[in-house]
């Protein structure tokens, strides 16, 4: 059955907040998997508070015009498509991708980042290969303080053998 005009101004408006919500929003090509296969990857991603939404392509493009993302190249909506919106770039691109390996009927299409800027399959690909934002922020954090760290031991090395000495002192003092 067909979709109202209405109908279609209320999806078009749900993928317009979706792609102002989101900071990814990564297309997939879902033909040939079947609906168990669909259900498992829609409760991975949720698992990570992604959405994985079914559009048609031409109201998917009438919603990024409607957004700030009316630059970015449409090229890449061929085809049946859905659309994985995330917060995180690097997550929401590693459980897509690593579904898609698992499952060769999803192919990964490319992205669309919050800056507008297109992103292909390899680009996908290359951001699921990150560690989460996370790991990336304790990796930062261990590097800006292992010089301190360094720099304590150095000090309390200085210290400890300050008192080593004098514990021999009192000891050869102790002796005499």
């Amino acid at each position: 059955m067909a979709k109202t005009r209405e109908q279609k101004q209320a999806d078009v408006a749900a993928l317009s907040e979706a792609f102002s919500s989101s900071k990814i929003a990564v297309m997939t090509d879902y033909r040939g998997l079947n609906v168990p296969a669909i259900n498992d990857l829609r409760n991975q991603l949720r698992d990570a508070e992604v959405s994985y939404k079914v559009a048609k392509n031409t109201l998917v493009k009438v919603a990024i015009k409607d957004t700030e993302l009316k630059d970015a190249d449409t090229s890449i909506f061929t085809g049946p498509m859905a659309i994985a919106f995330g917060q995180d770039e690097a997550q929401t691109c590693k459980i897509i991708a690593d579904f898609a390996k698992a499952n060769e009927n999803l192919e990964i299409i490319g992205a669309i980042d919050e800056s507008g800027k297109t992103l292909s399959r390899e680009d996908v690909m290359a951001l699921a290969k990150l560690p989460s934002r996370e790991v990336l922020t304790a990796q930062v954090v261990g590097t800006i303080a292992a010089p301190l760290s360094g720099f304590v031991r150095v000090l309390n090395g200085n210290i400890t053998q300050l008192l080593y000495a004098l514990n021999a002192i009192q000891d050869k003092k102790g002796e005499a």
